[in-house]
């Protein structure tokens, strides 16, 4: 439609002339800020949906959108083409070629009641397409990029790209049943401080909380000072009657860490404390087999031999203590310490996959 657009705004009939692709979306932009700016109501309606009469629906309709609105919203449905219908979400497909049908076999739409003539508009589908043309910028800032939901099933809760990129030090800590790990890595991959701390006392009794905040503070008291703290979210099932006991003592201690380390929260709302899924580091390391995740004892073991041979090892042990650390590898071989091996792999699966990675 290469013709000139006409809307009514403010009382009075106006020419955009130029392309409606352009115009018209930049007209219903101005409608829709200037409605917002001088009235209460939203333009999404707080009604509640159901079955109405083709009557009743027009009445409703009238009600929700002002002259100047619907003016507008007809305006779009007897002009647009099939295409310019589609630049809308709720018009894609079939909706948009019944819309441009309909108005070929019938004429131009009166009004906003007659849209609910057309084939796949009930009454509820009639009033989102109305909001959508009205506003359509609010359909575009709802998306989010395929990156931004990578992330979002990466960690939560959901933290600002720029905040990730900005970190110099994180603290990944990874907890069982009986006891704490955690690994603190700077940027450059740095093992700062690695180690674990018993809590053999937790599930004992009754799940006392005076024993899990005082068990649990101890451990914090040892962990050094970071960016973020990230901890290990496991994907154990709750339809498994039999695990309940050991994942309430979990989500206790996820809990108490997420309360007791966030403690800027309170003044600037900004989380400290993400959680981080268990299968993606799995994945990233290549430890699954099914749905399972397989130990990362060797892959640790290989990370400490390739600090002491490489020049540019993946993970960087500091010299002075490397040999503290392999021989606390060697002591917890015989026991396999998973929760130390997985702090460790969480914290580089960290920055390679939220930090690093371009992708995201």
């Amino acid at each position: 439609m290469s013709v000139s657009s006409v809307l009514k705004a403010g009382g009075r009939w106006r020419c955009f002339p130029g392309a409606v692709g352009s115009s018209l979306f930049q007209a219903l932009h101005n409608s829709c800020c200037r409605k917002k700016s001088t009235a209460s109501k939203k333009i999404i309606p707080s009604v509640a949906f159901g079955d109405k009469n083709t009557t009743e629906s027009g009445n409703a309709l009238d009600k929700l959108f002002s002259s100047e609105q619907q003016a507008s919203i007809l305006h779009v449905l007897n002009t647009a083409s099939n295409k310019e219908l589609e630049a809308f979400k709720l018009l894609r497909g079939r909706k948009s070629i019944n819309i441009v049908e309909h108005r070929e076999k019938f004429g131009p739409f009166q009004n906003l009641e007659s849209l609910m003539n057309v084939p796949l508009f009930q009454y509820k589908t009639t009033v989102q397409v109305c909001n959508s043309i009205l506003c359509p910028e609010m359909q575009r800032k709802k998306r989010k990029s395929p990156e931004n939901r990578l992330l979002k099933k990466l960690i939560k809760p959901e933290i600002e790209r720029e905040r990730l990129k900005a970190v110099n030090s994180i603290v990944s800590i990874v907890f069982g049943t009986r006891r704490i790990a955690w690994a603190h890595l700077d940027r450059k991959l740095a093992v700062l401080d690695w180690q674990q701390s018993q809590c053999c006392q937790l599930m004992k009794g009754t799940y006392i909380s005076s024993v899990y905040l005082e068990e649990i503070s101890s451990v914090i008291s040892k962990m050094p000072k970071a960016d973020f703290y990230v901890l290990e979210k496991t994907g154990l099932s709750l339809q498994n009657s039999t695990l309940f006991p050991i994942l309430l003592h979990l989500h206790i201690i996820e809990a108490m860490l997420y309360a007791l380390l966030n403690t800027t929260f309170a003044q600037g709302g900004q989380h400290q404390v993400l959680s981080m899924n268990r299968n993606a580091v799995g994945k990233h390391f290549d430890l699954m087999v099914g749905d399972s995740r397989t130990s990362g004892k060797e892959l640790v073991k290989q990370f400490l031999l390739e600090s002491v041979l490489q020049e540019e090892p993946r993970v960087f042990f500091p010299s002075d203590k490397i040999v503290h650390y392999r021989q606390m590898f060697s002591s917890t071989e015989q026991h396999r310490i998973e929760e130390l091996y997985d702090s460790l792999l969480q914290a580089v699966a960290f920055y390679e996959m939220a930090v690093f990675n371009t992708e995201l």
